[in-house]
């Protein structure tokens, strides 16, 4: 199927009763960034999806990393891979002292958080630049995942990840990379060390955010890590 924004025009009409004969402005209609339309080059899709994500007090996503990761969600999302219609992306292109995850829904183009994130010890200090698919190796992995099942462990309410490229991040499970809370990213932990604190490999969040990213995210939605070094076989295909 090829997804876009629909027309301003057709929510006017579609706002309209069959008895109406003259036209009214629609109340609380918000975009559908994903509705049928015809065909258009990718690179057109995805400008019209980029430019139709909205937030009141959020930044947005870099096009680059947003065009890899939407296209990867087609492909996971027309193989039964992922389920919802939610996109995590993390930009390890960005400083760890940066807000560099986005959790966007992809029906109404809404960024819903937008948060610090941590990187592994091994992968890098401000910067990410090394990455491991290999267990106690304390490196991130890249990639696209498909977010699984919550559970209570040692950092609270954790979230399990099934990465989804062989040799990239299919070990993430086995390795029990999750997100999860942690003190250690927060703004006054760099304040105090000049940099965001980092884990074992894991994607760690805010304490105060971690239970709802969790909750909204959790069951088979599309989670990835970005970086431009490499490029994923799923974001690299094209949309259908």
């Amino acid at each position: 199927m090829i997804y876009t924004i629909l027309p301003t025009v057709l929510f006017m009409l579609a706002s309209f009763s069959p008895n109406e004969t003259s036209f009214s402005e629609p109340k609380n209609v918000k975009p559908i960034v994903y509705a049928k339309t015809l065909e258009t080059s990718d690179e057109a899709k995805i400008e019209i999806a980029y430019n139709n994500l909205h937030s009141d007090k959020f930044a947005l996503p870099k096009l680059e990393s947003f065009s890899v990761a939407l296209k990867g969600y087609y492909s996971l999302k027309e193989k039964g891979l992922i389920k919802k219609d939610i996109l995590t992306l993390i930009d390890f292109s960005l400083s760890s002292n940066t807000k560099r995850l986005w959790v966007i829904d992809l029906i109404t183009g809404d960024v819903l958080f937008h948060s610090l994130v941590a990187h592994g010890r091994n992968t890098g200090e401000e910067f990410a630049s090394n990455f491991s698919n290999a267990s106690e190796s304390y490196k991130s992995s890249l990639g696209f995942y498909s977010t699984g099942e919550m559970y209570n462990g040692k950092h609270g309410m954790s979230l399990r990840l099934d990465g989804l490229e062989k040799g990239v991040n299919d070990n993430a499970r086995a390795r029990g990379v999750v997100m999860h809370a942690a003190d250690y990213v927060s703004n006054s932990f760099i304040k105090n060390n000049h940099r965001l604190g980092r884990s074992q490999g894991c994607p760690a969040v805010p304490v105060e955010l971690s239970k709802e990213i969790i909750s909204t995210i959790k069951n088979k939605s599309c989670f990835f890590i970005y970086h431009p070094s490499r490029v994923s076989k799923f974001g690299a295909e094209s949309i259908s």
